[in-house]
């Protein structure tokens, strides 16, 4: 759902929107994310926002009829990827912790934790560098010419 494009184009926060519209909080952050909205949830955002309940009803409805421009579709992408670099560099940092902290406990002095830390340090480290595309293997320009290839084969 688009609820969150519509909501900060007027300027408002989740706890505004939860006011003007009738809906909790804890459902407006669930729409967000894309979870399902009930009929009662969408009727009271379509009277909001001011737009139809059927272009409200699915996500593809709503970009067909507010075209999103390809710059701002791919600032959301590349958003989306810092976060989820983000979040694995946490969760990265969190479980290599839990196994140093565990192994000075548990192993007798084994250094076992280096090698699950030192594969997925390496993991987290490409994805940082796809990310932040530092180096980039297959990347747009590799992309252009893959797809010009393969369209000159079925021309053929």
């Amino acid at each position: 759902m688009l609820v969150r494009k519509l909501r900060l184009e007027r300027g408002w926060s989740q706890e505004t929107l939860a006011e003007v519209s009738g809906i909790s909080v804890r459902t407006i952050q669930r729409l967000e994310r894309g979870g399902n909205a009930s009929l009662e949830s969408l009727c009271a955002l379509a009277a909001v926002f001011e737009v139809d309940i059927a272009n409200l009803s699915t996500e593809t409805s709503m970009y067909e009829q507010r075209e999103i421009p390809e710059h701002e579709r791919e600032a959301l992408e590349y958003v989306r990827d810092i976060k989820g670099f983000y979040s694995h560099l946490a969760m990265y940092l969190i479980f290599a912790s839990a196994m140093v902290i565990a192994s000075f406990f548990y192993s007798n002095g084994d250094p076992w934790y280096i090698w699950p830390i030192l594969g997925w340090g390496v993991g987290v480290a490409a994805h940082g560098l796809m990310v932040f595309e530092t180096f980039t293997l297959f990347g747009a320009d590799w992309e252009k010419r893959q797809v010009e290839k393969r369209l000159r084969r079925l021309q053929n």
